[in-house]
């Protein structure tokens, strides 16, 4: 290598990478990205930010990890208007180095609008595994707007750009986003598997009156909408029909399967062991609704 081109490589220095604050500040003002080590009192959470973070035995483990080698990716932050940072994804990470007693972990700056800051956001974290239905409806609802914002064509084609990140269809994405619209109690059943998520998404229509009779009959009656009931009450809100004594008449009703059982003896083997019968009910007729859809769609091809 000539001395000429050795001349004109620049390695980054330890205190850019992890140290020199006032160098960070310099950088951040040319709009570079910068990774620095920034005190876990400074670090704010994304403002509105759906996902959990639970001190559950994951936490635990990521605890330990960092308690032996420290937060090896640093987390994604932007500067804070008031003051700090604001995380943009490592909430858990920051947690973990709290329970591992660190003061500070690293972190890369960057100077990034709502809409960009969101979409990172909700991409960083759509992928885990242990994501509950309303986490997972409202970072598409999230992401869905900070597209919008940037001139997204069309809520469908939006959706569709949506689910390609987290390997679903758009069709799927707008389900979930519609259970935003749900009253806070009736989502959470979903998140219990109480509530299947086609009949919540269904229920999300009923205006707000509307949902708190339904509500109202779940806790006195002890009893959940299955896919059928939460169809027809939906119907009967659009037509401006529905009524107090509808919801009771409709969520009375028994739902007829023409005659099919199904012994639970010969189901039972495919649900956790500590799923109740409500709970697998759910989750049956969420797959019945998932297929009779598929079937629909078929004939339209």
């Amino acid at each position: 290598m000539s001395s000429r081109s050795a001349d004109k490589i620049k390695f980054t220095s330890f205190d850019d990478l992890f140290g020199d604050t006032s160098r960070a500040e310099q950088k951040e003002e040319r709009g570079e990205e910068q990774i620095i080590r920034v005190p876990l009192s400074q670090l704010h959470p994304f403002k509105h930010h759906p996902f959990r973070v639970v001190d559950d035995e994951k936490m635990e483990e990521t605890a330990e990890s960092i308690r032996q080698y420290g937060v090896l990716v640093p987390a994604i932050v932007r500067p804070d208007k008031n003051g700090g940072y604001e995380i943009i994804a490592g909430h858990r990470r920051k947690r973990g180095s709290e329970l591992a007693g660190r003061e500070d972990m690293p972190v890369i700056v960057r100077n990034l609008t709502d809409d960009e800051a969101t979409i990172i956001m909700v991409d960083s974290n759509i992928q885990r595994e242990d994501i509950l239905p309303s986490e997972k409806a409202w970072a598409y609802r999230m992401k869905m707007e900070a597209l919008g914002h940037q001139g997204s064509k069309g809520a469908k084609h939006t959706a569709v750009l949506v689910g390609e990140a987290a390997g679903e269809s758009g069709r799927t994405v707008q389900r979930f986003i519609r259970l935003t619209y749900l009253l806070p109690e009736l989502l959470q059943f979903v998140d219990q598997n109480q509530l299947a998520p086609f009949a919540g998404e269904k229920l999300s229509y009923l205006k707000e009156k509307e949902q708190e009779w339904v509500l109202k009959e779940m806790k006195e009656k002890e009893i959940v909408p299955i896919g059928s009931q939460a169809e027809k009450l939906k119907e009967e809100s659009l037509k401006k029909t529905l009524t107090y004594h509808r919801v009771q008449e409709i969520l009375k009703q028994n739902e007829k399967t023409s005659g099919i059982s199904i012994s639970a003896k010969k189901i039972r083997d495919y649900f956790p062991k500590d799923y109740t019968k409500k709970q697998m009910e759910a989750v049956i007729f969420e797959l019945l609704a998932s297929w009779k859809e598929g079937q629909e769609e078929e004939k339209t091809l």
